[in-house]
């Protein structure tokens, strides 16, 4: 018997026996997809029944808060009307019950069982390539200060509260006229959006370091630049510093996450001001749709980049800020989601004294007729 053939049957075999235990109950493998479901691999049973096979994620991994890791697979059978007992494949045995007391039930030990003879059979290596270093910086940040510092998302979460509070306050203060209400409560609501996007960015961090699936959809990237700007342009209204953002676009759409690139405007707009402190030059943000590619370009007209340090700047923990100023993270995250999120390319180009341009190249798949026929594009086929 061959390879591959020895496999499946011995996959067969664990199954069955599973089954057997479980009192003929059908046992299936599942592999999570990109889409975060759960698709079945295998059975015990050669034509198992819909309900025997089809594993509501929501009620099950989801509600008991495991991580859903897009290539991860499970064992498990039907316990009850609506209910699953599950265990991961794995190669090494879990670690003891605490105290050395054993609470999981029979089911639960079988399937745990089932899915060590399993991993042990499936034992899969993960296949080395020359960009496996380049894959996603992002995954190796938890470990560093940088990204420990950023470790604020109860905090954030508690002023959030608090401001919606605050607002809510503020909205029954009939002792401020109506116009100046609705003035603060605008201000504040752009407080509480910075707010919520700092929370999603922490936590993309957490699930990046911990291989959970990143967010992904269709969104209009020239809105989100030009939300960025408009807000940033508040933000940078106490240094003195005018913001102009430069675009003729109406919409152009890419797929992924609309706050990473949100994040990465943010991080590109930041360091220019920083760079202009005591310069009051504006900071230009250009948008241009260049062939297939979306062109995003932030310049700046402050001290400029030297070339010995133009060539470590997207090092983690590099940084020519003084000491407590800046982590040395921010261009490291703006070129993961660059490379890594969007399949792009970054460029920097400086020199002291003479300002700073940072080019952003995006790749722009194919949008659909009726964003075509908007931007006046012929559409695609």
């Amino acid at each position: 018997m061959s390879g591959p053939e020895t496999f499946v049957e011995g996959r067969r075999e664990i199954l069955r026996q599973a089954s057997v235990a479980l009192g003929g109950r059908p046992v299936t493998v599942w592999e999570v997809s990109a889409g975060a479901e759960l698709e079945p691999q295998a059975s015990s049973d050669p034509t198992p029944g819909y309900h025997d096979s089809k594993l509501d994620v929501d009620a099950t991994l989801r509600h008991w808060g495991i991580h859903i890791v897009q290539g991860s697979r499970f064992v498990g059978a039907r316990a009850g009307e609506g209910h699953w007992v599950v265990a991961p494949l794995r190669s090494r045995p879990p670690a003891p019950p605490p105290e050395g007391r054993e609470r999981r039930s029979r089911e639960r030990l079988t399937l745990e069982l089932a899915g060590l003879c399993l991993g042990l059979l499936d034992r899969r290596e993960v296949p080395a390539t020359p960009f496996a270093k380049h894959a996603d910086p992002l995954q190796d940040l938890a470990t560093l200060p940088g990204i420990i510092a950023h470790e604020v998302s109860n905090p954030l979460t508690a002023a959030r509260a608090g401001l919606q509070l605050a607002m809510e306050a503020l909205g029954r203060w009939t002792e401020v006229a109506a116009a100046r209400r609705l003035e603060m409560l605008d201000e504040l609501g752009q407080v509480v959006d910075d707010i919520d996007r700092g929370i999603n960015f922490l936590r993309a961090i957490k699930d990046r370091a911990r291989g959970t699936l990143a967010r992904s959809e269709r969104f209009d990237a020239v809105r989100v630049v030009r939300s960025c700007c408009t807000l940033e342009s508040r933000v940078l209204r106490d240094k003195k510093l005018p913001l102009e953002f430069d675009s003729t676009l109406d919409e152009v759409y890419l797929k992924g996450d609309p706050n990473a690139l949100y994040d990465m405007l943010v991080n590109l707009v930041r360091n220019a001001a920083d760079a202009s402190a005591g310069r009051p030059a504006p900071i230009r943000v250009g948008l241009e749709q260049v062939g297939e590619s979306l062109r995003l370009t932030v310049r700046d007209e402050g001290a400029g980049i030297r070339a010995e340090d133009l060539e470590r700047i997207f090092e983690p923990g590099f940084t020519t800020k003084q000491f407590g100023e800046g982590s040395g993270m921010g261009l490291v995250v703006v070129q993961s989601v660059v490379r890594a999120m969007f399949g792009g390319s970054i460029q920097v180009d400086s020199r002291p004294g003479g300002g700073t341009t940072v080019t952003v190249n995006l790749p722009v798949p194919p949008q659909r007729s009726v964003d075509a026929r908007r931007s006046g594009e012929p559409s695609a086929a």
